[in-house]
């Protein structure tokens, strides 16, 4: 796992073993940028990356100078591995938050430009998040939410939908403020 872009391009990422996770591939990460790249100046973006596991995107965002990124992670080990890594590069505008994802949408008041999230395949109420994210008035305005996901999940009826990208067997839908 490595930071494709930005200030800490090709910087490798060894989070430690057995954590429960599933990183975005970097093929996937690397067509996600390429489209996050021709519609947002990340120097003037507020990015919350839900499900933040190693802190793969978060590093990412992060590197190519997010004015804010605020991971949310609920295991332990995952959030020592980002607040470790992002203090040995000295990214000081990522921070890290331990907290349930679905808890956190739900109690949030900043909105961001960005909304990223990458729940477990098998998380239940996955389906949820566009309508979380929307109820809650956490997108920016022209802001953006992209869910990671696999092929059965659908949102193209969800009415924010404008657009799915495969790579592979990732699929991000992308909704829009």
């Amino acid at each position: 796992m490595r930071i494709i872009g930005g200030k800490f391009a090709r910087r490798l990422l060894h989070p430690p073993p057995g954590l429960p996770v599933r990183p975005t591939t970097d093929k996937a990460k690397e067509g996600l940028f390429n489209v996050l790249n021709n519609h947002f100046d990340f120097e003037s973006v507020r990015v919350l990356d839900l499900f933040a596991g190693t802190g793969n995107l978060s590093f990412e965002f992060a590197s190519r100078g997010a004015v804010e990124v605020l991971a949310i992670e609920q295991q332990a080990r995952c959030v020592e591995f980002i607040r470790h890594t992002a203090r040995r590069f000295g990214m000081d505008n990522l921070r890290v938050v331990r907290a349930d994802a679905f808890r956190f949408l739900g109690q949030c008041s900043t909105d961001f430009e960005l909304i990223f999230a990458d729940p477990p395949y098998d998380s239940p109420g996955i389906d949820r998040i566009p309508s979380l994210v929307y109820a809650n008035g956490l997108l920016a305005k022209g802001g953006w939410l992209i869910v990671e996901h696999t092929a059965g999940e659908q949102f193209a009826n969800h009415p924010a939908f404008i657009q799915l990208r495969k790579y592979g067997r990732v699929h991000f839908s992308i909704f829009e403020a």
